[in-house]
């Protein structure tokens, strides 16, 4: 698959890609476990059908030393026993997060509950950062149609 346009030489999505960058380094500084924040961004690639950004964040969770097992059961975290329940919750939140249209009320007073009972006020503002841009980079990317497979962590650090 051949990319629509390179976000990286075109001058309007470079620019807008480095926005988005930077809002991504705002929560990578931010006290939201590292793992977490990959876990959410891998399943909300997922949902959004974004091979860019599967590989991406598959990668960059072995990368910082998550198990291929947890990685492999992402998109069935709610049957697999590797995830804590902070990160349940992390991952609900984003399925809802991403999936808004699907769901009359958006994000459920439940889900937003259990998320607020393992991340505390700054770590959930992080968790919604999170699931805003990855989202923006899902659409971006298979708008474009983003080739996945050549991805290797830090390439755009």
């Amino acid at each position: 698959m051949e990319p629509r346009l390179n976000p990286l030489t075109n001058p309007v999505a470079a620019k807008f890609g480095k926005y988005l960058v930077a809002a991504n380094k705002v929560v990578a500084d931010s006290t939201l476990p590292a793992t977490t924040a990959e876990l959410v961004k891998l399943r909300a690639s997922q949902i959004n059908g974004c091979g860019f950004c599967v590989d991406m964040h598959t990668k960059d969770l072995a990368h910082i030393g998550d198990s291929a097992t947890r990685i492999n059961l992402v998109a069935a975290w709610r049957e697999a026993t590797v995830f804590t329940d902070a990160e349940r919750a992390a991952l609900e939140l984003a399925e809802q997060g991403t999936r808004i249209a699907d769901g009359a009320g958006g994000v459920s007073d439940e889900a937003w509950e259990n998320a607020a009972k393992y991340y505390d006020e700054d770590q959930l503002a992080a968790l919604v950062c999170t699931i805003a841009v990855i989202n923006a980079f899902n659409r971006g990317n298979v708008i474009l149609q983003q080739p996945a497979g050549d991805y290797r962590p830090g390439q755009f650090e």
